[in-house]
């Protein structure tokens, strides 16, 4: 059984296509974000405004709790979308590498998710610059380099809905499930 994380930058439609995802597979979904407020009583935006460190370490725990040591005693199936920087987090990084889950990246353009974070309200911490935008658009095109290293899977979510994104990550998934066949791993209702 294989575990699936959603990674993209923030507003890139993680959690409505995971939840689109989990509900092809059957699976459990987890906003790791939700997890971190369950957890804390606290935002990952107040946790970061208090401190990096503290969030950082708030989001590994999360991620630590949902993600087996050992992928191949994992009695869990769960799709699970990650906040938008936990490419920064590396602790956190290395628990999601070492999980033997498969990642999928949802690629968007810097300009699209620049616009969705400025249509949803405030600001979050971290962009709370002398020029925000020029912030984001480093931070963004920084962070996407490393996500397409990391993924299993891209997927160019840019225009596409909640339902599309899942349907394209689960024929991809049933790839790369299929190439990890030696290694016992597989997906219900792949």
């Amino acid at each position: 059984m294989l575990n699936i994380i959603l990674t993209g930058p923030k507003h890139s439609g993680k959690t409505s296509a995971g939840k689109a995802l989990a509900s092809l597979y059957g699976y459990d979904f987890v906003d790791l974000d939700e997890l971190v407020l369950q957890k804390t009583g606290k935002t990952p935006r107040e946790l970061f405004s208090e401190s990096p460190e503290i969030f950082r370490k708030a989001e590994t725990e999360a991620i630590t709790s949902c993600l087996p040591a050992d992928a191949r005693v994992s009695i869990s199936r769960r799709v699970i979308a990650a906040g938008g920087g936990i490419i920064d987090n590396s602790e956190a990084m290395s628990v999601l590498k070492n999980s033997g889950a498969i990642v999928v990246y949802l690629n968007i353009s810097a300009n699209s998710a620049w616009q969705r974070i400025v249509n949803s309200g405030e600001l979050p911490p971290f962009l709370r610059t002398e020029n925000p935008q020029e912030t984001h658009r480093a931070l963004h095109e920084r962070r996407a380099a490393a996500y397409q290293q990391l993924a299993d899977i891209v997927i160019e979510a840019e225009g596409k809905s909640p339902e599309e994104i899942a349907a394209e990550a689960r024929i991809a998934a049933k790839g790369k499930v299929a190439a990890r066949a030696g290694t016992g791993g597989h997906l219900a209702g792949a």
